[in-house]
């Protein structure tokens, strides 16, 4: 190891992260200062391995800054290695920069948007696992900071690298003390982090994360590794400025220019024109994989052809299937031509119907347990390296994630979610089982698509649709068994919807999906009965919304009346009149019908009545504006 070399890049390194975000005049200078030696020692020490002409490439090692705030110190690494000039780092957290002040996709040297603490090492545990399934030797590095050891989903994390035995993973904390207003919970009480990280089944490190030779040593040990390893470096926030060296309230705070001058004069001459060098990683793409973990291509044309060799359905027509079974069931058909699906589930794949997929590719299926929001962090992992995850748990257990689930959208995530026991429908198991949330929660994301499938056979189709569209989708399942609606050969586009009762006479229509499109059509049986007509739409796709056929129903009827089993707020109902208000020449009313009161234990039927979402309440409201 040439310390003298990495002490000059450090020295760089310093320089760069003190004048860029003293130019951009926000930042985070001390927390990006404290772990410049760990981060130029696994850079320019010779264990990352990456092809910085590729970053993409399979067998690249990954660095998760899970502490995202330091990105000008990320930012700083890669101008050192020659990869970004010097003067864009000047660009710091201007409008249209790739250098933002957290680090996104734009900047190409990122693996995963982060920010939001507590997250990185979820994500480093779907990487390093993703490494495991396709039998490459790529390791995944993250970079953790002190404050974030006090979020939960660290832990779930430890204890998820642990039961994988993912000794691919190396963890960095750098443990310099000092939060945002004051001292961490633990402060430089480095034994207290490796009693917990002992515990959780990892190898734990404790050194001094300013010596070259300390950090040397302790990444030496990761290679090779026999558990997940942790190295706990006590360093110093703000170290190489005196001024800010562990003083309080210098956290996202930038040197002033005069400031700037007095520490670049304490930093000394800067070799400006020196350069680290990354080693390569393997580039035999076959020499540590099997042919048969071979990925399939993710392109919609090509699953679309791989998997219309199997779209066999067999679904008696008079039987009732809860859609929850049909996800499975779908899956596990999908299972056999897109090699590049995994399936993760928070122990309720019994429930979920998920196991259906885990008998017939077990390799593929990933037990996370009750830990939702490692689960989704996994999730963005694996995503991450190319594969499309399907994550399953019931819908009221998806509220606890959400933080995560809303990250993934600024990652790109291609991550299909499917929540399942939604709405007061569930029974006696109560209200606190009851997703009532989660079609506002994932509404809320940026070009997210939302479905709510009624019957076996939309489910099946809308699972196939989620697998072509490249981003964030979710799929709502019920817990009740529900009949069949549809034939084989019907398809179910994203942005679509199914009218299914239509004539000139009808008086308003009622829009709903899921359980009750069932009361929808129940009720329109006996509306027609007494000579009262109805349109009845069943509205699959709640994001996007087919607004051709709401306009040309809004034009065509007195009134539109929404059902759902879910709360008012963020719901269907909003969905729709949301959505017709900005239609220029639509006059028409939306009623909603969804749940307003506060549930309770009871069958089915009885908490539909006491909602006022039943076939009753729809016959009610029909002739009250018929």
């Amino acid at each position: 190891m040439e310390v003298e070399l990495l002490k000059k890049i450090a020295k760089l390194i310093r320089y760069c992260i003190l004048t860029s975000t003293t130019a951009a005049g926000s930042g985070h200078p001390s927390s990006s200062l404290s772990a410049v030696e760990l981060v130029t020692t696994l850079m320019f020490g010779g264990f990352f391995h990456a092809d910085l002409k590729k970053p993409q490439y399979e067998n690249n090692d990954r660095l998760i800054f899970s502490k995202g705030h330091a990105a000008p110190l990320l930012y700083a690494l890669y101008a050192a290695s020659g990869a970004i000039d010097e003067k864009e780092l000047l660009t710091l957290r201007k409008f249209g920069s790739r250098l933002e002040g957290h680090p996104t996709l734009k900047f190409p040297y990122t693996e995963v948007s982060t920010g939001s603490l507590g997250q990185g090492l979820s994500i480093g545990v779907g990487m390093a696992l993703n490494a495991k399934l396709d039998k490459l030797s790529y390791r995944t590095f993250v970079l953790l900071g002190d404050s974030e050891m006090s979020e939960g989903s660290v832990w779930e994390a430890m204890a998820c690298a642990a039961h994988y035995k993912l000794n691919n993973l190396v963890g960095i904390l750098d443990a310099n003390r000092l939060g945002q207003r004051g001292e961490t919970m633990y402060g430089h009480h480095t034994e207290v982090y490796e009693a917990k990280v002992k515990a959780f089944g990892w190898k734990p490190i404790v050194i001094d994360g300013h010596d070259f030779n300390a950090i040397y040593q302790a990444l030496s040990t990761a290679q090779p590794a026999a558990e997940p390893l942790m190295i706990i470096a006590k360093t110093i926030k703000g170290k190489g400025v005196s001024f800010m060296e562990d003083k309080d309230g210098w956290h996202g705070k930038p040197l002033k220019r005069e400031e700037l001058e007095k520490a670049l004069a304490e930093l000394g001459e800067v070799d400006m024109s020196v350069r680290g060098a990354i080693a390569l990683p393997s580039t035999n793409r076959h020499s540590e994989r099997s042919e048969e973990s071979h990925t399939l291509p993710s392109t919609g044309d090509e699953i679309s052809r791989l998997r219309s060799a199997s779209l066999e359905m067999t679904y008696a027509a008079n039987k009732p299937v809860a859609t929850r079974r049909a996800y499975g069931n779908a899956l596990a058909r999908l299972g056999a031509t897109i090699s590049n699906l995994v399936v993760l589930d928070a122990e309720v794949s019994n429930s979920t119907y998920s196991e259906l997929f885990k008998q017939k590719y077990p390799e593929r299926f990933f037990e996370m347990f009750v830990a939702e929001q490692n689960m989704v962090g996994t999730a963005l992992g694996f995503s991450r390296r190319g594969k499309i995850p399907f994550v399953s748990t019931f819908a009221a257990f998806l509220s606890r994630a959400f933080d995560q689930i809303r990250m993934t959208q600024y990652s790109g995530g291609n991550i299909k979610f499917c929540g399942s026991h939604a709405g007061v429908s569930i029974g006696e198991d109560g209200a606190s089982q009851m997703g009532l949330e989660d079609i506002a929660m994932f509404r809320t994301l940026l070009d997210s698509v939302v479905l709510y499938p009624a019957d076996a056979i939309s489910t099946e189709r809308l699972v196939e649709e989620t697998t072509t569209h490249q981003g964030v989708c979710y799929i709502r399942t019920t817990r009740m068994e529900t009949p069949i609606l549809y034939g084989p050969d019907e398809q179910f586009p994203i942005g679509g919807s199914k009218t299914l009762r239509e004539s000139a006479n009808d008086a308003v229509t009622v829009v709903s999906a899921g359980v009750t499109l069932h009361e929808a059509l129940a009720a329109y049986e006996e509306l027609k009965k007494e000579g009262i007509a109805i349109r009845v739409i069943d509205l699959y796709s709640v994001k996007p919304l087919d607004i051709v056929t709401l306009q040309k129903a809004a034009r065509e009827t007195r009134a539109i009346i929404t059902v759902e089993d879910h709360f008012a707020e963020g719901g269907i109902g909003e969905a729709v009149a949301g959505a017709l208000s900005q239609v220029s020449g639509v006059r028409c009313q939306v009623w909603q019908l969804a749940v307003r009161k506060m549930p309770q234990s009871g069958k089915p039927e009885e908490l539909l009545d006491y909602e006022e979402i039943s076939r009753g309440a729809i016959i009610k409201k029909v002739k009250e504006l018929a």
